[in-house]
This record gives C-alpha cells, sequence and structure tokens, in this order.
C-alpha cells in the first residue's frame, strides 16, 4: 500500500489547511486536483458520445473550476471535475453565509431626505448625490459572502496511461459520470445530489473485482476541522469567523459535513482526518452537509439524514434520485434542426461556434441545461437562487454571491414558469416574504413610508438598507420583485396563492410606492431620489450623474405594480379605495417619454446625453420585457422608439456581459426579430459562455443562463400580450425543430412541431378552461375532443375559441 500512502501525503499536505480553526490563506487548490492529472497522466483514445442527447460531455479532466461539472439538490451543490488520480469535488451549502442579523436602518436619512429632493429637482445633481452618500446609505453599508463549503478530494492509485476517458453530466438524469479505462480496468464514478434523500451520493465502480481503492478527505480553506469518526466516517466541523461579541463568543455561523463510506468487498478505515477503501469491488460515499441557520444542530442533521440514507442500496438511492428529477425535468423537450454535433465535446462544438459555426442543436441543450440549474439550486422550501445559484468556490465571493435585485435575482426566475418549473419558483416567494418586516423598518426609518422596501441587493439576513454607494439608493427592488408571484398566479390561476401570498406582498410594495412618489416642478409624480441601474448621464453643462429623479426604469416598475394591483384587487373582489388611489396615481405618474432628438425610449425624465452609450445595463427597456406595458401592436411607436434605443446601445457595444446579452435576446424575441434573437443567442455561446455552459459576466453569474433559457422560450412562445404567439421570433437557422410543454399564461402548455420555418401542428392543453387567443400563420382549424372547434377570427392570423379543463385541443396548418 505504498502508493497509496504516497498518494494521501500528497493530498493532505498540498490541500488547504483543514485541521484548526484559523485565517489560513485560499491557495491556488488547482494543482492537487484534476490539472495534474492532465499533467501526469497520458490519455490515449477518443471516447464515443454518450447515449444521451441532453448531456454534456468532455474528453479530459476539468483543469479549472468553470470546467467542472454542477450538481445540485437545492441545498446541496457539488462541482464534480472527473479527475483521474486526483479528483476535486467542490461542495456548497446554500445557507452558509457570513454575517447575521443587524438592523442597518440609519435614521439620518429621513431628515437629508427633503433636502436631497429639493436639490435634486433644482438641477444640483451633484450636491445631493454628496449629500445622500453622507446620510443616506445602510449602516454598514454592506453585506458579506455567501461560502464555500470546502472540497471532497479523493485520491486513486493510478498512474500511466488512461484511455477512452469521459465526464459527462446527463441533464435528465442529474446524473455526473467520469469513465476510463487504466492497465485494463474499466472505472466508473457517478456522482448526483438527490433531493428526496437529502445526500450527495458518489459511487465508484470497476470492471474487475478488489480493484477500487483510495483515500477521501474533506478539506476547507479556513475555520473548520476534518475528523474521523465511527470507523468509516469523516466529519468536516466548522464556525465562521466573526467579530467577537461583548462575551467573548464567536458570532459565526456553525457548519457541518459528513462523509461515510459503504464498500462491496474491501475494506474502509477512517483516521487522522482522512478515509481508506481497500480492495473493493464498488463503493457508495455518503455525503450531507447542514448550518444552523435554521435553529437546529448542524451535527444532528448531518447523523439524522445518513441515517436514514444507509439502509438503502445505491440501486435504490439512484432510483429514487432519478424519478424525482425527472418528474420536473422531463416536463419540457425541445430539438432545434439536426443533432449530428451532438458526437463532438460540448468544449469543442463551442469552439466550433465561437469561430462562427451554426450548431441550433446547442441553444437546445442551454436551454435545457437553464432549467437543469434551476432545479439544483431553487427547490421548495430551499432558499432562492443567489448570483451563483447555489455554485461558488470561494470564501469571499465575487460580489459576495448575494442577492442583487435590480436585475440579476429576477432575471434567475424569468424561465421558472414558462419552463415549467413553476414550483422552483417558490424559494423566491418565501425569500420576498422574509424581507418584509426589515423592509417595513427600512421604508418607516429611511424614507417615513408604509409598506416595504428593499434596494439593490440583499444577503441571507434580511438586509434591505442603501448598500455601496450613492447608487445603492434604489428603493425599487421589492417593486420589482413583487412582478414574480403575480406572473405565478397568471400562469397558474391560482387564486389562493394570489389572495394568500402574492397580493399582500404586492400590496406592500404598492403601499410604499403611494407614499414615496412625490410631484416634481411640473406637477408629475416621481421617484425622488432615483437612478438608473446603473448607467450616468450627462449634462447640458458637462457634469456627470447618476443620481436624478424620475428615471424611466423606476416608472416603468410602478406602473407594472400598480397595474397589477389594480388587475389582483379586482379578482379578488377586495381594496376598492386602495384600488382608486393606485389608478389616481397612475393617471398623474410622469409618463414615458421619446427623445425628439434620438427618437430613442429617454432613459431619465429629462433628455440627457449619455457618456457610455454601450452601457451594459439596458433598464430603460423594462417595459418591453420583462413588463408587457410597450407591446408591438398595442404601442407601436414606442416599440419602435425601443428598437432604435436598443440597435444605438448595441452598435457601441453593448451587450457584452453574459446577463445583458441574455436580456437582449428577450427584447428581440418580443420584437418578434428572429433573425437578431437568433443572432444573440449565437453570440451568447459564443463570447459569454464558459466551458461548462455557465454563463460568464465575467466572472461566473448563473443569471445569464436563466436569462438566455428565458430568451430562447421567448422566441418559441409569448403570451404577454393576452394571447398565445406561437413562433414569434424564430431564426432561419431554427427552421425545423420541435418543443413540448412550455407554459403560457392562462393556464394553457403548448407543443408544436415545425418544418422549413412553418408550423405542421401544434398542441394546446388546457388546465384552467376559458377561452384561448392564438396568434399563428396559415392555421387551418382546430379540434378539440368532441371534434372540430367553432372559432371566432377576431384578425388576421389569429383564431379565438373556448376550451374545456384538462383537454387538449389540436391545431393544423
Amino acid at each position: 500500500m505504498r502508493k497509496l500512502t504516497a498518494y494521501l501525503v500528497v493530498i493532505i499536505s498540498t490541500c488547504w489547511t483543514c485541521t484548526s480553526h484559523g485565517e489560513a490563506k485560499d491557495v491556488n487548490v488547482n494543482p492537487i486536483g484534476p490539472a495534474r492529472d492532465v499533467n501526469e497522466l497520458q490519455f490515449e483514445g477518443e471516447a464515443p458520445a454518450p447515449n444521451a442527447l441532453e448531456c454534456l460531455w468532455y474528453r479530459r479532466p476539468a483543469s479549472r473550476w468553470e470546467e467542472a461539472l454542477p450538481v445540485g439538490n437545492g441545498r446541496l451543490g457539488t462541482m464534480v471535475f472527473g479527475g483521474v488520480a486526483h479528483e476535486r469535488i467542490q461542495l456548497n451549502e446554500e445557507s452558509l453565509w457570513d454575517g447575521g442579523v443587524r438592523d442597518t436602518t440609519n435614521p439620518e436619512a429621513l431628515k437629508a431626505l427633503p433636502e436631497v429632493r429639493r436639490q435634486l429637482f433644482e438641477g444640483k445633481n451633484s450636491e445631493a448625490a454628496e449629500l445622500a452618500g453622507r446620510t443616506m446609505m445602510g449602516n454598514p453599508k454592506g453585506v458579506r459572502s455567501y461560502q464555500t463549503l470546502g472540497d471532497l478530494r479523493l485520491s486513486f492509485p493510478i498512474d500511466g496511461t488512461v484511455t477512452n476517458y469521459r465526464r459527462s453530466l446527463d441533464l435528465g438524469s442529474g446524473v455526473a459520470t467520469t469513465e476510463y479505462e487504466s492497465n485494463g480496468v474499466k472505472y466508473k464514478r457517478e456522482v448526483f445530489a438527490s433531493h428526496p434523500d437529502q445526500t450527495i451520493v458518489i459511487r465508484i465502480e470497476a470492471s474487475h473485482p478488489g480493484k477500487v481503492a483510495l483515500y477521501a478527505a474533506i478539506m476547507r480553506q479556513q475555520d473548520a476541522v476534518c475528523v474521523s469518526e465511527d470507523g468509516n466516517r469523516l466529519a468536516l466541523r466548522g464556525q465562521i469567523s466573526a467579530p467577537r461579541s461583548a462575551a467573548g463568543a464567536l458570532a459565526g455561523m456553525h457548519f457541518e459535513a459528513d462523509l461515510e463510506g459503504l464498500a462491496e468487498g474491501g475494506m474502509v478505515t477512517s483516521t487522522d482526518g482522512s478515509l481508506r477503501v481497500e480492495g473493493a469491488d464498488a463503493v457508495t460515499l455518503l455525503l450531507t452537509a447542514a448550518t444552523d441557520y435554521r435553529g437546529a444542530d448542524p451535527a444532528e442533521q448531518c447523523r439524522n439524514t445518513i441515517e436514514k440514507t444507509r439502509p438503502l442500496t445505491y440501486a435504490e438511492l439512484r432510483k429514487r434520485h432519478v424519478s424525482d428529477h425527472e418528474q420536473l425535468f422531463l416536463r419540457i423537450a425541445l430539438h432545434l434542426g439536426s443533432e449530428e454535433a451532438y458526437a463532438l465535446p460540448t468544449d469543442e462544438r463551442l469552439s466550433r461556434v465561437a469561430d462562427g459555426a451554426s450548431d441550433p442543436a446547442l441553444a437546445a441543450l442551454y436551454f435545457q441545461f437553464g432549467r437543469y440549474l434551476l432545479m439544483g439550486c431553487s427547490r421548495p422550501g430551499d432558499l432562492p437562487a443567489n448570483l451563483q445559484g447555489l455554485w461558488n468556490q470561494h470564501i469571499n465571493a465575487p460580489w459576495n454571491s448575494d442577492y442583487h435585485t435590480n436585475i440579476n435575482l429576477q432575471m434567475n426566475y424569468w424561465i421558472a414558469e414558462v419552463g415549467n418549473l413553476a414550483e422552483c419558483h417558490e424559494p423566491l416567494f418565501d425569500y420576498m416574504k422574509s424581507l418584509v418586516a426589515s423592509g417595513e423598518r427600512t421604508a418607516q426609518v429611511h424614507y417615513g413610508c408604509r409598506g416595504w422596501v428593499v434596494h439593490h441587493l440583499s444577503d441571507l439576513f434580511g438586509f434591505t438598507t442603501p448598500a455601496d454607494g450613492v447608487w445603492g439608493i434604489w428603493p425599487m427592488g421589492a417593486a420589482w420583485l413583487c412582478e414574480h408571484p403575480y406572473e405565478h398566479y397568471l400562469f397558474s390561476g391560482d387564486k389562493e396563492f394570489l389572495a394568500k401570498q402574492a397580493y399582500p406582498l404586492m400590496k406592500g410594495a404598492a403601499q410604499f410606492m403611494l407614499d414615496y412618489l412625490v410631484e416634481d416642478p411640473r406637477g408629475r409624480l416621481v421617484t425622488c431620489p432615483s437612478h438608473y441601474p446603473e448607467n450616468r448621464f450627462r449634462k447640458a453643462d458637462g457634469t456627470e450623474s447618476m443620481f436624478t429623479y424620475g428615471s424611466t426604469m423606476d416608472l416603468e416598475i410602478i406602473h407594472e405594480l400598480f397595474t397589477n394591483c389594480i388587475a389582483a384587487s379586482e379578482t379578488l373582489g377586495i381594496d376598492e379605495g386602495f384600488r382608486g388611489d393606485l389608478k389616481k396615481a397612475l393617471d398623474k405618474l410622469a409618463p414615458l417619454q421619446i427623445s425628439p432628438k434620438t427618437g430613442r425610449l429617454q432613459e431619465w425624465i429629462e433628455d440627457y446625453d449619455e457618456p457610455e452609450p454601450g452601457h451594459r445595463h439596458m433598464s430603460h427597456l423594462y417595459a418591453l420585457h420583462p413588463a408587457h406595458q410597450i407591446t408591438l401592436r398595442g404601442t407601436p411607436e414606442l416599440a419602435d422608439a425601443v428598437r432604435k434605443s436598443l440597435e444605438y446601445r448595441l452598435s457601441h457595444g453593448g451587450g457584452h456581459t453574459g446577463w445583458s446579452r441574455a436580456w437582449i435576446i428577450n427584447f428581440w424575441a418580443r420584437l418578434e426579430d428572429g433573425e437578431a434573437a437568433g443572432k444573440n443567442v449565437q453570440a451568447l455561446l459564443a463570447k459569454a459562455t464558459l466551458p461548462n455552459l455557465f454563463d460568464n459576466h465575467p466572472p461566473f453569474q448563473i443569471d445569464g443562463n436563466f436569462g438566455g433559457a428565458a430568451g430562447i422560450a421567448e422566441m418559441l412562445v409569448q403570451t404577454h400580450a393576452g394571447e398565445i404567439a406561437l413562433l414569434p421570433a424564430l431564426p432561419k437557422e431554427w427552421t425545423t425543430g420541435e418543443v413540448r410543454g412550455l407554459r403560457a399564461r392562462g393556464g394553457f402548455e403548448v407543443s408544436m412541431r415545425w418544418r422549413a420555418g412553418g408550423l405542421t401542428d401544434a398542441n394546446v392543453l388546457s388546465k384552467l378552461g376559458g377561452p384561448c387567443r392564438v396568434r399563428a400563420k396559415a392555421l387551418a382549424g382546430v379540434h378539440g375532443p368532441d371534434g372540430r372547434v367553432t372559432l371566432d377570427l377576431p384578425e388576421r392570423d389569429v383564431v379565438l375559441f373556448d376550451t374545456q379543463p384538462g383537454k387538449n385541443y389540436t391545431l393544423t396548418f
């Protein structure tokens, strides 16, 4: 066993510190991991593509985190590198955050508010920004980071030549697989995160008996100790370092990760913080983790989970996981043209697209990968997807991997309803409810307003005050978030949800906005202070600022919130007086404006110049998407102004970040420009997608994955304008395809096939019954359960017909 011992020495001595509470530095983790395989092992042969089409696959181990493959069950996540002699499986638990509950309100904000408003109305933007920056920020003015749980490191006694290597992630089953041959033995590893069993399962098999041998250790950069327990278990225990309280006790979060090895044949032992497997035919590693965020003891949580999981065989664990996973994932199928390119590894396909090749099937894979990621980081009862979803390797992550509420958190859920993953939307609603109490205090202390407010970012602990800098004085986060529960209602028709969950959130945000709005010098209702996330403007005197009043996006968000509240209150038959207040405010709200100089939609209340015309944010186009105040047929002049704004922004380099490019796809889809939308899908894949299909801001942010997937759906089906529009923005490159299971507002599900750019057949499943309005070219007829359906023809290419709950309707062309 000398070779095994040598590998143990390497893995323990070169990795992060994990033997005491301390402040070990975040060292470069790659040299010990799979990157060493590429340097030290010889790879021969080319493994064929896996059988599953909805699969990411590669012929080499990941050499960096952005090449590893994500697995998640909503609460627990891993990044699987697929190493041969050295494997790294990076771990996350959703609630492992630095920080805690704090009152960050600042009473000075309310005192300064009248003067800040006066200065802004008088055009003294710089003075107002300076005053607000000193007096209106939260205290402290920021949040702490979501953190990695650590790494599971595996070391195997394999050297020399490796043949037929392949690693893959099957989106349909949620299983990451690593396969290779060495010295005549075929090895296979599978990793999945089981939602039913709340366990990460790692299975290692060999084609010959007694050939599975390994060492395992759980490691973390700091604040943790890994110990051996019960002969075949490891436990990583820790507490996040935090400033000591007056009593001297650490205030940071406690956490634990437990690993247990179950061998078939051979032997498993655990000593000195490492797990050793010798002479096994196969081994199953069970890993779970927990924190004390919800009050329970992490060690007890882990112990209880392992005890429930241990009696199950690997086959049973896998079956339970796959059954749960398929119940969500298989609701939608999407095929776009030829799938011949699937014979190439995913990274090679991305390279070909970057060189200008067309690969519509890769766009379909990207769409399904977005759905897969939402399933993996946002399940009912769990926390919502953060800036990195669930997957983060840092102690101090970029932007703290927090909840950014000035587009990023919202974009994370654009795919939830149309992508037939409505359950995965629920964590966002739960999170919104958790912010209300803090948001009410901030509304009162900072602004003297009723209702609740959130600014541009938050965390796990209810942070709702302005953060970072003066640009953080943007009290629109709650109002924007409230679009989501109402959209959930529009798709589901669930009036109980509307009454008990959606409307109370919406009403609270609308109450704040009613109180926050003030009259500008021209008598219009505006927000003040305000800014446009995160762009600047240039005034006539040459000075620049981002601090103003009545920015266009604010007005659009308020218009949508008030309009939705009015509709919801009418549906529920409540709050007639409040509804009247909203209608009066809408009548006085400053209108959207088209610049007489440029013909573009104005970004601000005044027709300012912009010093950065290629800015990544296009927030003033909110009324086109995700809202629908501007539509192609309902407001054609505004739609044309939006088009000009979009063309101008792109001509100056806009859309250069991943999430921004994703939003652009949605804009062009709403404008029914299939070629422009398709061009930007191509750009998203070519310029803003990492080798593992993660979105590249840069660095990695998951919002672009979800926004891109939502944009692809918008190209196929749109239902925001009171009708189901089929193939509204189909690019020529997607000339042939089919989709099954997209959801539509009004309680419908849509499936269809097309050839040569034209529909051949479509099916609408009516969940709720009621009228169904469909827009589609060359529609010949509709057949329901009782035969041919009587149609109304309100306009060209539009049909209207009645439906029965639970019945299918076939459209012919």
